[in-house]
């Protein structure tokens, strides 16, 4: 289903892709030190594009194949609304009879008859209505759920190049705001649309029985109030699209600084953020009324040529009425039908105006759609060998990064790494450390030569299955606001209990974790910010060790330590360790002095290899740096 959203959404909008991106430009991308850009202008380049994309309701009318799974409801759905629509429709006949028919005698059952049917069409109006409403807007919420869920499913895969040109609370504006707006159209909207379409339709045909002359009149003024509403509509899309990016620029900005709280706070930075955010906030109230003003102009224009139309209408029909050639009973129900279709038509600019801000929404979320992974499995996957796990080569690889492709991060690197041996990679920042780490995981792929994993490239086989034989343990601790349980579980998500604690136990972690008020069961805050450095690595290590990968990747994982956690975390270490093949990235060359190789990296290279005494022998690269870390003093 999501792959047939996607393939109408980019059809949609192939249109703008060439004018506007969702993110900034490649020379604003990622940089290699791993910061993210400023993306809080991408909104404003956008611009140009909007005439395009107004012209179409394409990235809306994608939606129908989430609609087409509840079609029992939404047949019931319509069959409400053209009841509710038929017992509005039935009241000006029982009026025109009782002018015409019950004022004339003295008949009281005649009135009494057509006011109790009244009252009984009241009663199937109020139960079509009240349905109606109940299973629109069930449809509404029930689309959007599903909607969610597949685009997070699908930004779920896209890989870190995406997340590192796109801020991340642009995207979840996208996921939530622009969702919210596609509820009220795929809900409430849509179906004040088809219920008024049905109403306009159906007291036009009524006017035209009911007195051809007056209709044709009446239809004369109809373009000049379709006429601005369509022009109108263009207007309001494009200032609701504006509206959406300068809120989702505002929330960009508060979610950046919430989430760095102590840092915002440390440099006394709370005035200058709330007042940043205030003038994002302020852009973004001007931009919707902006939108509220257009909004409201139509609404106006649309309403006063209606009822101009009606008054002209009504004189005509009162000079007929004198003359004796239509009955008041005639004139009283053509006019209640062309109050009836004067409504509709009002309603349905205001409804038109919202399908437009949900056709905006549509199209920001087909932008995060037409997104392909960087990364993808191959159509015939090679599977990976169960004998020999662990071996891990680098054959002649090169590789720059997308958003520096003039810098090559490596050169023609090789590197064979046996089954359970331990490798430290060491170098200076900027050597290409991390870089081997990414390739390994299939974050991206080299430009020249190839990695393998038990023999197979990478390239060749599923990443799921890739990744499934790695436990990477960050410098940066990922953890989230759940129970601690939970965290370790995330190595493995059908672990026991028990499983959870053994790897605990083996990770140093067990003896803290009993402590906490909740034990297993305790929530940790954001990012785990109620556990101490030592305490989240341990947590981290522990989620590995469940993991039971037969590849470890360390990157960093004591260097923000003091001497006391360093220590618990290196015995954790070395058990994880213990049996499997380790790479393990380190500036403190004190914690990789046991390892089996040592490979030294500068600029992309690899400059030296071999063991902490070798290469301490040898007074190069390593034993420059060997010397500045374990004595302090330089080698002449």
């Amino acid at each position: 289903m999501l792959a047939a959203f996607q393939r109408r959404l980019t059809g949609a909008i192939s249109n703008v892709a060439s004018d506007r991106k969702l993110t900034t430009s490649a020379g604003d991308g990622a940089r290699t030190d791993g910061s993210r850009p400023d993306t809080t202008a991408a909104p404003e380049a956008a611009a140009p594009a909007e005439g395009k994309a107004s012209r179409k309701l394409g990235p809306l009318l994608a939606l129908r194949s989430y609609l087409w799974r509840y079609k029992a409801m939404l047949a019931a759905a319509g069959v409400a609304l053209v009841v509710s629509a038929m017992a509005m429709l039935a009241v000006p006949l029982a009026l025109r009879r009782i002018i015409d028919y019950g004022f004339k005698g003295s008949d009281g059952v005649f009135i009494d008859r057509y006011f109790m049917m009244l009252i009984v069409i009241g009663v199937v109006l109020a139960a079509a209505s009240a349905a109606r409403f109940f299973l629109v807007n069930w449809i509404g919420e029930r689309v959007v759920a599903d909607l969610r869920s597949d685009i997070f499913q699908h930004l779920s895969r896209l890989g870190p190049s995406f997340f590192e040109r796109t801020h991340s609370a642009e995207v979840m504006s996208r996921l939530t705001a622009d969702t919210t707006q596609i509820k009220s159209a795929a809900g409430s909207a849509i179906s004040q649309l088809l219920r008024n379409l049905v109403m306009l339709v159906g007291s036009l045909v009524m006017m035209l029985v009911t007195s051809f002359k007056l209709s044709l009149v009446l239809l004369v003024a109809i373009p000049l109030i379709v006429l601005p509403l369509m022009a109108y509509g263009r207007v309001v899309r494009k200032l609701s699209r504006s509206a959406q990016d300068k809120l989702a620029e505002a929330s960009s900005y508060a979610a950046e600084n919430l989430a760095a709280v102590r840092t915002m706070q440390a440099y006394t930075h709370e005035a200058v953020v709330s007042e940043r955010f205030r003038a994002a906030v302020e852009r973004s109230f001007e931009a919707a009324r902006s939108r509220n003003w257009a909004r409201a102009f139509l609404t106006a224009v649309t309403i006063f040529l209606v009822f101009a139309s009606i008054a002209g209408v009504l004189w005509i029909g009162a000079t007929a009425v004198v003359s004796g050639s239509m009955s008041g009973g005639r004139l009283g129900q053509f006019v209640v039908y062309a109050a009836f279709a004067a409504g509709a038509l009002a309603e349905l600019s205001e409804v038109y105006g919202e399908v437009q801000q949900a056709a905006g929404a549509a199209e920001r979320l087909g932008e995060l759609l037409a997104e392909r992974p960087a990364i993808e499995a191959p159509a015939d996957p090679v599977p990976l060998p169960g004998s020999d796990p662990g071996a891990v080569a680098f054959v002649g690889v090169s590789f720059s990064y997308p958003s520096r492709p003039e810098i090559a991060a490596l050169h023609n690197v090789s590197l064979a790494i046996r089954p359970g041996e331990q490798v430290a990679i060491v170098g200076p920042s900027g050597a290409g450390k991390s870089t081997l780490f990414a390739l390994l995981q299939r974050f991206y792929d080299c430009d020249a030569g190839k990695v393998t994993v038990d023999g197979v490239d990478v390239r060749r086989t599923d990443p799921l299955a890739l990744r499934r034989r790695l436990a990477y343990v960050p410098q940066e601790v990922a953890l989230f606001a759940d129970t601690v349980v939970e965290n370790i579980r995330y190595g493995a998500p059908g672990a026991s209990l028990d499983d959870v604690k053994r790897a605990a136990e083996a990770a140093q972690a067990h003896e803290f974790i009993v402590r906490l008020p909740n034990g297993y069961d305790t929530r940790l805050g954001e990012r785990g910010a109620t556990l101490s450095g030592g305490q989240r690595q341990r947590i981290a290590i522990a989620r590995a060790i469940l993991r039971d990968a037969p590849v470890l990747l360390l990157d960093e994982a004591t260097s923000a330590l003091d001497a006391e956690s360093e220590t618990l975390v290196q015995k954790a270490l070395e058990r994880v360790m213990s049996g499997r093949t380790t790479l393990v990235i380190a500036h403190r060359l004190a914690t990789v002095q046991k390892a089996d190789r040592i490979v030294v990296m500068d600029g992309g290279r690899i400059v030296e290899e071999g063991t902490h005494a070798s290469l301490v022998a040898r007074g190069g690269l390593y034993a420059r740096l060997a010397d500045l870390q374990l004595t302090g003093e330089r080698v002449a």
